[in-house]
């Protein structure tokens, strides 16, 4: 509006939209990341969907001291083959509680004889302080990095630099789609610390999220709730699947009996179940 003395009054209405407008990317990136966990969740219940108490991923899973899930790694190549997507990574406190996920992406670029593409959901099941360690030092290349072993698990084991019971990380890979030569060594992990603040509204560091664990949103508790429901359905099969001891700072995995029973949510999405094959 121009006033009489040549200057302009914004309206309130007005005003206010004004001071809003910057905020708008910021929500639509939290939106993103949400999205992202959400597909986390339906990939953690697909993945075990079917899978017996005493299966080889469900021991996995009840002795990992962290788990990553990707929900969607696409890959597409003719000749020279790339691939990428997001994943979020939990960790897992001494009492059994899960932390609120840290983002980071997953990417490749691959040269040989290739053709298709693929769309794969990917679960790493980090099984050592070290692995863990490797994961925050800012990017980990999978099966190329001294500072942490890896394996893929699924008809048997692909690759890995030490044996199955020493490898210090472990992933399952479900695929849909053909893809020849299609493999996740080489692979690099890297921290999506945009990602990070987005979801959290601060700076914030993957440390402060999975090991200090100081920072929540309760958008993750579904994701945190379906992992504690593997868990618990595990446990609750016998004393053998348990946790060992003392898997992270000498603490015991577990104080006054059993991990915390949490229901998820009903399933919901687009995801479809398919069995698993059984690990060698």
């Amino acid at each position: 509006m121009l006033l009489r003395d040549g200057r302009f009054r914004l309206k309130p209405a007005l005003l206010a939209a004004t001071l809003l407008l910057p905020a708008a990317p910021a929500l639509a990136a939290g939106e993103k990341q949400q999205a992202l966990v959400d597909r986390a969740t339906l990939t953690v219940r697909d993945m075990f969907s079917g899978a017996r108490s005493d299966s080889k991923i469900t021991q996995y899973m009840t002795q990992a001291r962290a788990v990553m899930v990707c929900p969607s790694i696409f890959r597409m190549s003719i000749g020279f083959g790339g691939s990428g997507g997001g994943c979020v990574l939990l960790s897992r406190d001494a009492r059994g509680s899960w932390s609120d996920p840290a983002f980071f992406n997953l990417s490749s670029a691959n040269v040989g004889i290739q053709l298709g593409m693929q769309d794969s959901q990917v679960m790493f099941f980090v099984m050592t302080d070290r692995g863990l360690q490797a994961l925050l030092d800012n990017q980990f290349q999978l099966g190329a990095n001294a500072a942490a072993s890896f394996a893929t698990m699924g008809s048997g084991i692909e690759s890995g630099t030490t044996g199955q019971r020493n490898t210090d990380i472990m992933a399952l890979q479900k695929s849909k789609g053909l893809f020849a030569g299609a493999a996740l060594g080489g692979s690099k992990l890297s921290v999506n610390s945009g990602a990070n603040r987005s979801y959290y509204n601060q700076i914030v560091g993957p440390e402060d999220i999975v090991i200090s664990m100081r920072v929540n949103n309760p958008g993750a508790d579904p994701l945190r709730a379906a992992l504690t429901d593997v868990q618990a359905r595990a446990t609750a099969s016998g004393p053998a699947n348990r946790a060992p001891a003392t898997p992270v700072y000498g603490q015991p995995a577990y104080q006054d009996g059993e991990p915390a029973q949490v229901t998820p949510p009903p399933a919901s999405g687009a995801i479809s179940s398919q069995p698993l094959a059984p690990p060698r």
